[in-house]
């Protein structure tokens, strides 16, 4: 790589570091150098020298006797002009497109609604055969794969007054057994992504990746879905890569902290 790429890589890193900072200070208030540094994995020189250039714009402030940074009333400022662009559908739809373009399937951002899930946006595929609008639609959280999601990220309390009720059984496939499906929840925290195939309907197949807030809290969830003879054993282990990966994305828009 020449020496202008390197400049370039080490310039879009240091900026994507400074957001991390701001994250940082977002979360946990007025912070030192040592405590912005542990939280981001990062060495202290790092963190000292992109504090500078941001308390020179005024997007931070320090507390002169205890040496702590806040955000800065720039940053107030700037937030005025990104109020049509905090609504979480906008925010993730152009990331959304992105998956569905690569993946060959239609994604859907669906949030969590007491026992039933609800697609707030969608994008459909260029496949010749796609699954329905889901958008405004309730579906069973216990048998779909945002469901799980959800269910395997809230309070155990509360999934486990969820799963304390009668739970529908739609096809023989559907997971009605509590005991099953929390073992199925441990799952979905181990891999990072909740799966269904034909557990709602016959045919349909389903994988999806949490979307996180600013503290971590799972407020969404990024799906893919199609027939099962497309999304199976054999392709979820790439699709899941990628569906991650755009998780991922949409929770660092929403301002979910980024380490390295």
């Amino acid at each position: 790589m020449s020496g202008k790429g390197r400049a370039r890589d080490t310039s879009v890193q240091s900026v994507d570091r400074a957001v991390s900072i701001l994250q940082v200070l977002a979360v946990q208030g007025p912070s030192g150098v040592t405590d912005i540094a542990e939280a981001l994995g990062v060495h202290k020189s790092t963190v000292f020298r992109l504090l500078a250039t941001l308390e020179s714009r005024g997007v931070v402030e320090q507390d002169s006797e205890r040496g702590r940074y806040r955000i800065g009333y720039t940053v107030v400022e700037l937030a005025g002009g990104a109020t049509k662009g905090s609504d979480l559908s906008l925010l993730s739809r152009p990331i959304c497109q992105e998956l569905a373009a690569a993946v060959g399937e239609t994604v859907n951002l669906v949030v969590h609604d007491g026992q039933a899930i609800i697609s707030v946006d969608q994008v459909i595929s260029s496949a010749a055969i796609t699954s329905i609008d889901w958008v405004g639609k309730r579906t069973p959280i216990h048998a779909t794969s945002a469901g799980k999601v959800f269910l395997a990220h809230m309070p155990q309390e509360q999934a486990a007054e969820i799963l304390a009720q009668p739970l529908e059984k739609f096809t023989p496939h559907t997971i009605t057994d509590p005991a099953l499906l929390k073992e199925e929840l441990q799952t979905v925290r181990e891999l990072g992504y909740g799966a269904t195939s034909e557990e709602h309907e016959i045919g349909l197949a389903a994988l999806s990746a949490p979307v996180r807030s600013l503290n971590g809290q799972v407020i969404a969830a990024v799906t893919i879905s199609g027939p099962t003879f497309r999304i199976n054993d054999h392709t979820i282990p790439r699709l899941a890569e990628q569906l991650v990966a755009a998780g991922d994305k949409i929770s660092w828009r929403k301002g979910y902290l980024r380490r390295g």
